[in-house]
């Protein structure tokens, strides 16, 4: 079993940073990749980015890779989401999640999901 708790979120605005943590929990959790995702509104849950269990290894969506960036902390058991030059439709809330395989951009395939945190990005 994995937990997860993502913490980080707030208001900001445009143009500003925000670094998003992923906590984990539960002895398997260095076996896991752990993937970022965000839900606006009214929309689909919408891939970010994934990182390896060991963090060597990470896979973007090219819509935000130029401004996110994704890393992890083995010894803390983190997994963080660097956010900057954020954007009014950076507004979501965001989650990680938990999948044994890498790399991985579908939601559904994830087996362990944090509660979210909420971004929001003031123009």
């Amino acid at each position: 079993q994995v937990q997860l708790v993502e913490s980080g979120g707030g208001l900001v605005q445009a143009g500003g940073s925000l670094r998003l943590s992923c906590a984990a929990s539960g002895r398997t959790f260095d076996n896991y990749a752990v993937g970022w995702f965000r839900q606006a509104p009214g929309k689909d849950r919408e891939f970010i980015g994934a990182i390896t269990w060991s963090g060597a290894s990470t896979y973007q969506s090219d819509s935000v890779k130029d401004r996110f960036t994704i890393s992890r902390d083995t010894v803390k058991r983190a997994v963080y989401l660097q956010m900057n030059r954020l954007k009014p439709d950076d507004t979501a809330v965001y989650y990680c999640a938990a999948v044994g395989r890498f790399p991985v951009s579908t939601a559904q395939a994830y087996d362990y999901w944090g509660q979210g945190t909420q971004v929001t990005v003031s123009s």
